[in-house]
């Protein structure tokens, strides 16, 4: 028996808790580098340390988010995630209530597992809540509160814990957290996983899926190759001061959230046209830093379409996963998210690796040129023949495989 759709209330508080729920994993993962020295000087750590905090974090999403996905993929999508807020709140209090760095690398380790598998559900339960019109849209607001960790969360957080302790902003997000766990688990229907348009892909395609995951890993492997040390770049190249570079970040963050809000609306009318922009975008950016980074004006404009470029660039792809993927739409985002996160870790070594030898200026470069194989990428995906989908599994075929399929 196929669980009745919650009403348009329902809908909208889901869609609201899955919001916060977002702001708070990314504001989350990102509050380290905010309270950077804070929590060196209290836990008596070095700063390369509590940057480990960061790397150890998405590297576990990277590494997890594909086989926890598969692991989860029968268990009804309110238990999952009431879990997995659960397991947010929990952590975060650990971090909060307990003493040592051990302690708080392995709550944060926790929080990650839980992330990893967040984003890979999140997407198909949010979609699956409206008509399948509103897929691009859905993506978008999402994608919106997930950029708003950056723009508001962490700089929100950070003058939190200078104005008392680095445990403070913990306690809030904890409050986040606990609130969207009460709102999903009141609310969200315990339908069957396979239930629902958003269940499967939209027009499955497996080249074009590889062709996506290939545009996302080399999309940000490029981008975090330069962008991880732009506070370098923006001081030693550009000439800014320490506090005009924190001004650009903030102006960087802000043209991430116009990005999202001005693509989201866009992506059902026009779902490849909202990828390949965003990608030659960033492309543009990174080799305008390069080039013209030595005048301030020209570090300005490219920063802001660099920035205004990443988080557009991972919502465009998160979406033709959903139209792509040619199977469970989880496995396909959590493929997405893992490969994003591999990306990251990838950007920021190859970063480092050219730094010594080449300089700053020449992270952008080759940055650059990745993102602009990946464009190039994405231009062969629109030369292929429409293919003949495989057979479409309904979901009356996933939910009765096997013992997981019951409510």
């Amino acid at each position: 028996m196929t669980t009745a759709p919650p009403a348009r209330w329902h809908r909208v508080a889901l869609l609201a808790a899955l919001m916060t729920a977002a702001f708070t994993f990314n504001t989350t993962e990102n509050l380290p580098i905010g309270l950077l020295e804070l929590i060196s000087v209290d836990l008596h750590v070095s700063l390369s340390a509590v940057g480990y905090l960061v790397t150890g974090y998405g590297l576990t999403v990277a590494v997890v988010s594909l086989p926890i996905a598969h692991a989860t993929q029968s268990v009804p999508r309110r238990h999952v995630l009431t879990v997995l807020l659960a397991a947010l709140v929990l952590s975060t209090l650990v971090s909060v209530l307990g003493s040592g760095y051990g302690l708080l690398m392995a709550a944060r380790l926790v929080t990650a597992l839980a992330q990893a598998l967040f984003w890979a559900v999140m997407g198909p339960v949010a979609v699956g809540l409206f008509p399948p019109e509103f897929r691009g849209r859905v993506i978008g607001v999402l994608s919106v509160a997930g950029s708003l960790a950056l723009v508001l969360g962490v700089p929100a957080g950070t003058w939190l814990g200078q104005r008392s302790a680095w445990q403070a902003p913990l306690v809030v997000l904890a409050g986040l957290g606990l609130l969207s766990l009460v709102t999903i688990a009141a609310l969200l229907p315990t339908s069957r996983p396979g239930e629902g348009h958003a269940a499967f892909g939209a027009a499955p395609d497996r080249r074009r899926f590889g062709i996506v995951l290939v545009t996302t890993a080399l999309s940000v492997t490029g981008a975090f190759a330069g962008y991880t040390y732009v506070v370098k770049f923006l001081g030693d190249v550009s000439g800014f001061s320490d506090t005009s570079v924190s001004a650009l970040l903030m102006v960087s963050g802000i043209a991430g959230v116009i990005g999202v809000t001005i693509a989201g609306p866009l992506l059902d009318r026009y779902p490849r046209g909202t990828l390949l922009v965003p990608v030659a975008t960033q492309a543009v950016g990174m080799l305008g830093l390069y080039v013209t980074g030595t005048t301030q004006a020209g570090s300005v404009v490219c920063l802001a379409l660099l920035g205004g470029s990443l988080a557009p660039v991972f919502m465009a792809t998160q979406n033709q996963m959903l139209r792509f993927a040619p199977g469970r739409t989880e496995i396909a985002l959590a493929a997405n998210s893992g490969a994003y996160n591999a990306g990251v870790a990838a950007g920021a070594l190859l970063g480092g690796l050219i730094l010594p030898s080449l300089g700053i200026r020449a992270a952008f470069l080759v940055g650059g040129l990745l993102t602009a194989v990946a464009f190039t990428a994405l231009l062969t995906e629109r030369m292929l023949p429409t293919a003949e989908p495989d057979r479409v599994i309904e979901p009356s075929d996933e939910v009765n495989s096997g013992p997981g399929g019951h409510r």
